[in-house]
């Protein structure tokens, strides 16, 4: 054999297990479909601004093994995630908390916001929601459902929200305190000079090829590898013989303002309307304290995902999460295949949980 192990995909699963594998005295070799290591936490630099190619990445954990771990690879700023949302011409903070339920009904104190909340829930008379927007109500209230859940959930998924399964949203945030931090872990910020440094350290040493397909690369040498750890998406590692999962995409449309400095005033900030086409708006520089000339702006747009598309968001409904269980079965007879990430467990992860996953997995391995 020539190499120990194939790692399909350098993001952050694949460089991780790819690291560790290497430090155990592993031969690796890494491929990659497209242009660029580092799967959708990929950074680049624009006029001095690190722009989040693949939409907005906040690194947060409550563990603080994978905190230490992760900031042997960068330095990370303290960065507090706190976005704004736009209903109409009305602006709200986010979690929802104090700040929103004072400006939505003009009280000033968590008993008011308390009493006027279960008032709304109430109202509604659901007991057992039978979807998203009965679960919503029953949890929120009309008032803050209609401007800030229904038209952004709809965009997201693609689908009224009575046509979406009430566990999407099993709880909502609610904080009855004036703090606009959306993460409430005790590790929080954004590595300074961007994400791509973290991969490239993770890879350093280890072999790499770009613009290459794991099919096409794998057939001239399948016996040239031990191990493959395989974080594409699995139903297509077994060419969707029992059926294909299902997922939502994104598009990107990223505008370069070099005679604006400052476009919105924060890093995210989320459009709940669903007329309004695009779910955010990212302005890139405040991911680093406005650092940067002019600034650069992402609009991120839900589209339907097809076969050739970008897989974004697993859907976890009853019909995917059966189908892929079937592929878990199928996966267990690949005696020398590991599976890992997003794609190959079919499960959105926080970046946090992927490392902490990778790191398992590398050392279950000898």
């Amino acid at each position: 054999m020539k190499y120990d192990y194939l790692i399909v995909g350098t993001g952050l699963f694949g460089s991780v297990f790819a690291y560790e594998m290497n430090k155990k005295g592993k031969k690796c070799i890494c491929i990659d479909r497209r242009s660029h290591i580092g799967g959708n936490i990929y950074t680049e630099e624009k006029n001095g601004i690190q722009v989040h190619r693949y939409g907005a990445h906040i690194f947060h954990t409550s563990d603080k093994r994978i905190w230490e771990y992760v900031n042997r690879f960068a330095e990370f700023n303290n960065y507090i995630n706190s976005p704004v949302a736009v209903y109409k011409n009305e602006l709200y903070n986010l979690p929802f908390n104090m700040n929103t339920f004072s400006k939505m009904w003009g009280i000033r104190t968590p008993a008011e916001a308390m009493e006027k909340i279960e008032e709304q829930k109430k109202e509604s008379h659901i007991e057992e929601p039978k979807n998203l927007e009965e679960q919503a109500l029953s949890l929120i209230g009309r008032d803050v459902y209609e401007k800030l859940v229904k038209g952004y959930t709809e965009k997201q998924w693609g689908r009224d929200c009575t046509e979406l399964p009430a566990f999407i949203i099993k709880r909502l945030p609610v904080r009855f305190t004036y703090d606009n931090n959306y993460f409430t872990d005790r590790y929080q910020g954004i590595p300074i000079g961007g994400y791509t440094q973290i991969i490239e350290k993770l890879l350093d040493g280890i072999e790499v090829k770009l613009e290459t397909d794991y099919k096409n690369f794998i057939a001239p040498g399948e016996n040239e590898y031990g191990k493959i750890l395989y974080t594409g998406m699995i139903d297509e590692f077994f060419d969707c013989q029992l059926g294909e999962l299902q997922y939502r995409s994104l598009r990107f449309d990223t505008e370069v303002l070099s005679d604006v400095d400052n476009y919105q005033g924060n890093a995210v900030v989320n459009y709940t309307e669903r007329e309004v086409p695009y779910t955010r708006i990212i302005e890139h520089k405040h991911f680093e304290f406005g650092k940067g000339n002019g600034t650069i702006i992402t609009r991120e747009y839900p589209a339907t995902w097809n076969q050739g598309d970008e897989p974004y968001y697993p859907i976890n409904d009853v019909k995917n999460s059966e189908l892929y269980e079937k592929y878990t079965e199928l996966s267990k007879k690949e005696k020398n295949v590991l599976f890992g990430g997003r794609l190959g467990q079919y499960k959105y992860y926080d970046m946090d949980k992927v490392i902490a996953a990778a790191l398992d997995m590398a050392e279950r391995e000898e």
